[in-house]
């Protein structure tokens, strides 16, 4: 697997502790959130990021801001991102499993460097259990390529 982490200035604690863990797991990643914690723009960093994603070059991506919410509004634009705006373990688990998301975000605002590196553990650990939810993402990739 590789993985694509990214942050604004605002993602900066919760994005060390998201490197540790990748580092920890054996997960091949590339860091590339801002290294300043002056205000930058979250798309600049998101769009390019999902933008990898959907090619290929990488299976998923962590996006990290204040809320996480700017970050998967942004990765969302991304035709072929499934980007879930993740604050608790169960919904980790729950959109790999039902969605086969293939991107989160995290809110540093909103959670601590604990919880964000238990919400990736299991995100990252978790597969896709296809059936009738290979169906329903079925649906949105053929709604996408309208």
């Amino acid at each position: 697997m590789k993985v694509i982490i990214t942050g604004d200035h605002a993602g900066m604690t919760i994005r060390n502790e998201i490197k540790a863990l990748l580092e920890e797991k054996g997960i091949d990643y590339e860091d590339t959130g801002c290294s300043c914690e002056t205000s930058v723009d979250y798309p600049d960093y998101a769009l390019p990021a999902a933008e990898r994603i959907a090619s290929g070059e990488f299976d998923r991506g962590i996006f990290i801001c204040g809320t996480g919410i700017g970050m998967s509004i942004a990765a969302n634009k991304v035709k072929g991102v499934r980007c879930a705006l993740t604050h608790d373990v169960y919904s980790a688990k729950l959109t790999r499993q039902h969605n086969d998301s293939n991107a989160i975000a995290l809110g540093e605002r909103v959670i601590g460097p604990g919880l964000a590196r238990e919400i990736a553990e299991v995100w990252l650990d978790t597969a896709f259990d296809g059936g009738r939810h290979a169906n329903r993402i079925g649906k949105i990739t053929t709604y996408e390529d309208q």
